[in-house]
Formats: structure tokens, C-alpha cells, sequence
């Protein structure tokens, strides 16, 4: 595929949604309306506005750069270097994964959680375990208005991608970001915990999607033999973590909610309500309990 000068900006995305479709990416139109609009510098409005002019030979070289990297299988946030997400616009780098819809059904159970215990106004302490861009912990702020929020990473690069989405979205004040494996380097006492740990078992990373398994960090994909290492860890830390009656509240793989519920019951956790589901109908966000 290549797109010369003579075309039209609406030409040019129409050479880019058909070689998506041929390509058998799964929102071919999208991609080519995102990806035009980024390699020249438009938003919606003005791509529109612009659809009938040429193409320069600048233009031109950016599109087809941007057209070939989609091709490549890069999703199409990382191209662009951000991802909305609960309405809030993350910036991302190959340090940490792309926010995924799914991972919004942990909000919504966190913040059921806070509301069933009155706390969405009140001054909780709020944890992170493996934060990556932030998205959980600053999508929590955002509801949580006197909320303080911790996040923790083993990759430096990726706590740096969080504290510029901190900064950017003015939560620098109520977020504090710390280098360590797992919940290590924290002390305990929060009101509510959420994860998004690495859950694909390791034979299985080879299988998934190229742009999840060439372009995600292995280390927030990597989740151990069975894909429960994680997990493991997280129920070993989570009595000292959780203040009485606190949620933790952790995103699992498909056909892991049981093996997780059996890990965190036998950490001395209430795992009963357990599971809620995503949009898809898959369940997605296990909530478990410290007892009183």
C-alpha cells in the first residue's frame, strides 16, 4: 500500500480503511480515520473540513509511516500515545499496556464497593498494585474527590508514564507513586486495593494477539506457569494491606475466578459477592473482603 500526493485527504483515509479491511484489523474505518487525522495534525472537525485538498509530499510520507505501522499489527493508541479511559486521556508508551475497556468493570466494582461502605467523599487511602499508566488509581481520584492514592511498579519507565498522567490530569497532589514488586514497599492500612496484575500463563503469551503479544510489556503480560504468580503474592500481602471491611479488587483471565477465589479465601479474605462481569458477558473483576 502507498499513498501518493495527488490524492485527497479523504482519498488517502479511504486507501488506508481498505487496506485495514483486506488486512483483517477489526475496526478498519476507525483506524484510518484516527490515523489520517494524527499524521496530519487534525482533529475530527478539521479532517473533515480538509477531506477534498491534496495531499502533500510531507503528508504524504507521515500517513503512509502511520499506515504502515497499523499494518504491523501496533495498535492504534500506541501509534497516536494515548488512550482514553473512565473519560480521561492516558498518555502511553511501550512501557505499560494499553488501557483496555474491560479493565473499566474494576472501576465500577471499586467504586461500588466505596459507595456501599459511604466513603466516596471521605479522605480513603487508595492502592495500586502495578499501576502501570495509572489508568485504575486515576480513574478512582477522579470519582474520589478527598481520596490519596499510592501506585506501585517494578518498572521505573512505566512509574514515569504514571506520574506525567498524574501531573497532566492536576491529581499530583493526591498520588504517590513508589518502585517495588508488588505491595513490598508499602506499608498497609488502605481502604480499598486494586491490581491489574499479569495474568497470562507464559506458554500462553505466544498465542495472544499480535498487538497485545508484540507491542505489551512482557512483564505486565507474564503472569507464571499458570498464571496465578501474581495473584499468589497479592493474597500473601493483602491482610496487612487492607484495613477491616476494605475491598481488593483484582482483574482476572478467562476460567481464573475460581482459582483466585480459592487463593484469597485461603488468605483469610471474604470472597462472597465475587465476580463481576464485563461488557462481554465475561467475568472480569474478582472482589474479595477483609473480614471486620
Amino acid at each position: 500500500m502507498s499513498i501518493q500526493p495527488s490524492l485527497s485527504v479523504e482519498a488517502a483515509r479511504r486507501v488506508l480503511s481498505r487496506a485495514f479491511r483486506d488486512r483483517g484489523l477489526e475496526s478498519p474505518d476507525l483506524d484510518a480515520r484516527l490515523l489520517t487525522a494524527h499524521a496530519l495534525g487534525l482533529d475530527r472537525s478539521q479532517l473533515s473540513v480538509a477531506s477534498s485538498r491534496s495531499l502533500t509530499r510531507m503528508e504524504m510520507d507521515r500517513v503512509n509511516e502511520v499506515a504502515a505501522r497499523r499494518l504491523n499489527r501496533e495498535p492504534v493508541a500506541r501509534i497516536l500515545g494515548h488512550k482514553e479511559f473512565w473519560n480521561l486521556t492516558l498518555t502511553i508508551n511501550e512501557a505499560v499496556l494499553v488501557p483496555r475497556p474491560e479493565t473499566e468493570t474494576i472501576v465500577e466494582a471499586a467504586l461500588e464497593s466505596i459507595d456501599a461502605r459511604g466513603l466516596r467523599s471521605g479522605a480513603i487511602r487508595i492502592l495500586d498494585i502495578g499501576t502501570g499508566s495509572g489508568a485504575l488509581l486515576l480513574a478512582l481520584l477522579s470519582e474520589s474527590p478527598n481520596a490519596f492514592g499510592v501506585g506501585i511498579d517494578l518498572d521505573a519507565d512505566a512509574l514515569r508514564v504514571a506520574r506525567d498522567n498524574a501531573n497532566r490530569l492536576g491529581f499530583e497532589r493526591r498520588t504517590m507513586l513508589v518502585k517495588g514488586n508488588y505491595a513490598d514497599a508499602v506499608a498497609g492500612g488502605f481502604d480499598l486495593v486494586v491490581a491489574n496484575p499479569p495474568y497470562v500463563a507464559t506458554d500462553e503469551i505466544a498465542t495472544l494477539a499480535p498487538e497485545v503479544r508484540d507491542h505489551d510489556p512482557i512483564l505486565a503480560l507474564d503472569g507464571g506457569a499458570d498464571g496465578l504468580r501474581a495473584y499468589r503474592a497479592i493474597a500473601t500481602a493483602a491482610d496487612r494491606l487492607l484495613s477491616p471491611e476494605a475491598h481488593l479488587i483484582v482483574e482476572i483471565g478467562i476460567g481464573q475466578s475460581a482459582a483466585v477465589s480459592a487463593l484469597f479465601a485461603k488468605a483469610g479474605l471474604d470472597t462472597q459477592p465475587d465476580v463481576r462481569s464485563d461488557l462481554a458477558g465475561i467475568p472480569r473483576a474478582l472482589s474479595a473482603k477483609k473480614f471486620p
